[in-house]
């Protein structure tokens, strides 16, 4: 009984790291500098603001999302780009590929 008390303990605990590259980037503050420093400079330079403000797309920090607010949904928005809009994929076009997009997560879901 103990045995299977001790495997259940460390599942549990394992369990409890990271769920998304996300979160590893929510708590290192130069990643989530480096996120808001390509949201200024891809998102909020075209579409997007930092801001409340009436535009075509979306104000991303109010936690109210249109196509789902999961870590791995907001990457997906942001790799794969929304069809019938105009957010395109950003997959394969940042320089440091997916890690930049979980840091832009990393970003918007902690706020501007």
């Amino acid at each position: 009984m103990r045995g299977i008390l001790i495997v259940a303990g460390a599942l549990f605990v394992s369990a409890c790291g990271p769920a998304t590259p996300a979160d590893a980037f929510r708590d290192d503050a130069e990643a989530v500098k480096r996120g808001k420093a390509l949201f200024i400079g891809t998102c909020a330079g075209y579409c997007h603001t930092t801001t409340p403000a009436s535009r075509e797309a979306p104000y991303l920090f109010d936690g109210q999302w249109v196509h789902g607010g999961t870590d791995q949904e907001i990457f997906d928005s942001i790799a794969n780009g929304i069809p019938g809009t105009t957010m395109i994929a950003f997959h394969g076009k940042l320089p440091q590929g997916d890690d930049d997009i979980w840091r832009l997560v990393a970003y918007i879901t902690t706020g501007p």
